[in-house]
C-alpha cells in the first residue's frame, strides 16, 4: 500500500470518512446495546463502578429466594399455630362437658362422729356446767337506830339492822373499801354519792346508808348482793373472783381476802384438737375447738376448705365430714388429735373413714369424654409435625436462619418450638383416673389454658418475625432497584441523542463519500488523456 500515492485532498477525505465510519459504528453499537459505556475503554470509571453496582444487585437478588422461602416457613408455622389453637379449644370444650356431667360417685368419702350432746351449728362445743359466782357472807351490819351501836363483832348479826341504817357514826373520811381494784371512799358533808375519777366511787357519810355501800360494791363487780336479816351477802355476778380489802371492812363486819368464782364444767369439745391428713393434695388440717378457736360450723368449714373437705351437723349433734364435690374421688386423710381420744366427745378412741363409691353410668359417660379428648391430643401431635415448608418446621424444634445482605453479616435466626402435646404440657388421659371429678377435670383445664397462652405467645413472636422478614424483603427489592438505577445512570445511552447522532453521521458519511469522489476527479481526467 505504501506504493500507492494519494493526493492530499483524497487522503484528507479518506481520513474523514474513516473517522465518520468509526463514530457511526460507535453510535450504532450504543443504539443496539442501549448503553453508552460497553467496555472499560468507553469510560473506565463508570464501567467498573457500574459493574460493582450490578454485581451487588445480583448478589442481593440471589438472597431474595431464601428470604421468600423464610416467609413461607413462618407462614406455615403460623398456620399450624392457628390450627393447634382450634384443637386446644376443642379439648377445652370436652373438659367443660366433663365438669357439667353427673358426679362420678354416688357416695363420697365420709366420717361421722358420735353424737355431741347439745351441739348445734351455732355451738359445736356443746353446753358446759354453769359457773358459780363468787359469794361471801358478811358479818355484822351497822345499826344506828338505837343511838350508840353495839360493839361490831365479825359474824354476829345485830338485831334490827336494816339497809336504811346510816353510816354516819361508824365511818370517817379516812375509811376506804377496795373491791376488785376499785376504791370506795367516804367523805363528810360533800352531799353527793356517785362515781369518782378512774371508776372509783365516793359515798357521803352524812347521807349515805348501808344499802349505798352494798350498791357501790355491786356497781364495781356487776353483782347482785343482798342485805337481809342484818347480814350482807355479796355476789360478783361476773366471771371474776371477788377480792375485797380496806379499813372500812371491819365496820361492816367483813374481812379482807379473795373468794374465787367456781367455774362450771367445760363443754365437750372445749380445748380439744383435731388433725386431718392432707386430702387429694389439700393442706393438712389442724383445728382447736373452744376459746380462741373453732366454735361454729361455719368456722369449722372455713378451716376444712383448704383440705378439700366440708362438714355438716344433724339434729342429734352428729358431725359428718365429707370430701367436696370437686374432690369426690378422694378418700379423707387420717384423723388425729385429742378430740379423737377415748372419752373426748367427738370420735371416741378411733374413727372409720369410708371410701367413695363410683357411679358406673356416670363413669362410663366420663370415659367416653376421655376417648374424645385423646383423639384431639393425637391431632395436635400430627398437626405440629405437618406444619413445615421446604423441610423446615418451626413447630417441631427446627431453626430458621435468614441472610439479608451479600456479606452475610445481616441475619435473623429464629429458633423453633416443640409444640407436640408434651411441648404444650398436655398428654393423653386415662380412663378411671382423669375426668373422674371436677378437681381432676380442672387440672386438665388449667393445663389447656396454659397451652393456649403458649400458643398465643408463639403466634405473637412469629408475627413479629414475619413482619421483620417481609420488611427486609421489601427493603432488598428496593435496594436492588436503587443499585440497578445507579448502574444504568452510569452506562445507559440516551437513545434520542444517539439516534440524532446516527442521522448526522450518516449525512456526514454521504458528504465524505461525495468529497472523496470530487477529490478523485483530477486523477480520472489524467486517465482519460491516457486513453
Amino acid at each position: 500500500m505504501s506504493d500507492i500515492v494519494l493526493s492530499s485532498s483524497v487522503r484528507q477525505n479518506l481520513l474523514s470518512l474513516q473517522s465518520t465510519a468509526d463514530l457511526l459504528s460507535t453510535t450504532q453499537t450504543r443504539l443496539a446495546t442501549g448503553k453508552k459505556v460497553n467496555t472499560a475503554l468507553d469510560n473506565p470509571t463508570n464501567f467498573f463502578t457500574a459493574s460493582g453496582l450490578d454485581s451487588r444487585a445480583s448478589d442481593i437478588n440471589n438472597l431474595l429466594d431464601g428470604i421468600g422461602n423464610g416467609v413461607q416457613v413462618l407462614q406455615a408455622a403460623n398456620t399450624g399455630i392457628t390450627s393447634l389453637q382450634k384443637l386446644v379449644d376443642s379439648a377445652k370444650s370436652i373438659a367443660n362437658q366433663a365438669l357439667q356431667a353427673t358426679s362420678g360417685y354416688s357416695t363420697k368419702s365420709q366420717a361421722s362422729t358420735a353424737a355431741i350432746t347439745g351441739a348445734t351449728a351455732a355451738n359445736l362445743l356443746g353446753p358446759g356446767g354453769a359457773p358459780t359466782d363468787a359469794a361471801a357472807t358478811a358479818g355484822t351490819v351497822i345499826n344506828n337506830k338505837a343511838g350508840t351501836p353495839a360493839p361490831m363483832t365479825s359474824g354476829t348479826l345485830l338485831s334490827g339492822a336494816a339497809s336504811t341504817d346510816s353510816v354516819a357514826t361508824n365511818f370517817t373520811a379516812s375509811d376506804t373499801i377496795v373491791v376488785n381494784g376499785k376504791t370506795i371512799s367516804f367523805n363528810s358533808g360533800a352531799g353527793t354519792t356517785g362515781t369518782a375519777a378512774g371508776g372509783d366511787l365516793s359515798i357521803d357519810i352524812t347521807t349515805g346508808s348501808v344499802q349505798d355501800v352494798v350498791d357501790a360494791i355491786d356497781a364495781i363487780t356487776g353483782g347482785t348482793s343482798s342485805l337481809s336479816g342484818g347480814a350482807i351477802t355479796l355476789h360478783t355476778g361476773t366471771a371474776s373472783d371477788l377480792t375485797i380489802s380496806g379499813s372500812g371492812l371491819a365496820k361492816l363486819g367483813l374481812t379482807a381476802g379473795t373468794t374465787a368464782r367456781t367455774p362450771g364444767a367445760p363443754a365437750a369439745l372445749e380445748g380439744k384438737t383435731l388433725t386431718i391428713g392432707a386430702t387429694d393434695g389439700g393442706t393438712a388440717t389442724s383445728i382447736k375447738f373452744g376459746t380462741g378457736g373453732v366454735k361454729t360450723l361455719d368456722q369449722l368449714n372455713t378451716a376444712l376448705a383448704g383440705n378439700n373437705l366440708q362438714a355438716s351437723i344433724d339434729s342429734s349433734g352428729v358431725l359428718t365430714f365429707t370430701t367436696t364435690n370437686d374432690h369426690a374421688h378422694a378418700t379423707i386423710g387420717a384423723f388425729g388429735g385429742s378430740a379423737v381420744a377415748a372419752g373426748a366427745g367427738l370420735f371416741g378412741a378411733s374413727i372409720s373413714v369410708s371410701a367413695p363409691v363410683e357411679d358406673a353410668n356416670a363413669q362410663n359417660s366420663r370415659a367416653s369424654l376421655v376417648n374424645q379428648y385423646n383423639t384431639v391430643i393425637d391431632q395436635i401431635r400430627t398437626t405440629a409435625q405437618d406444619a413445615s415448608f421446604n423441610g423446615v418446621n418451626l413447630l417441631n424444634g427446627d431453626q430458621l436462619k435468614l441472610v439479608f445482605n451479600e456479606s452475610g453479616k445481616s441475619t435473623l435466626s429464629i429458633t423453633g418450638v416443640t409444640f407436640d402435646p408434651a411441648g404444650l404440657g398436655l398428654s393423653s388421659l386415662t380412663k378411671g383416673t382423669d375426668f373422674v371429678d371436677n378437681a381432676s377435670t380442672n387440672k386438665i383445664l388449667s393445663a389447656l389454658n396454659d397451652a393456649s397462652s403458649s400458643l398465643r405467645a408463639q403466634a405473637s413472636s412469629l408475627g413479629s418475625n414475619l413482619s421483620v422478614v417481609q420488611i427486609r424483603q421489601d427493603f432488598n427489592k428496593n435496594l436492588i432497584n436503587v443499585l440497578q438505577t445507579g448502574s444504568s445512570n452510569l452506562t445507559l445511552a440516551d437513545t434520542n441523542e444517539e439516534a440524532a447522532n446516527s442521522q448526522a453521521l450518516a449525512t456526514r458519511q454521504s458528504i465524505a463519500v461525495s468529497a472523496l469522489a470530487l477529490a478523485n476527479q483530477s486523477q480520472q481526467s489524467v486517465l482519460q488523456l491516457l486513453r
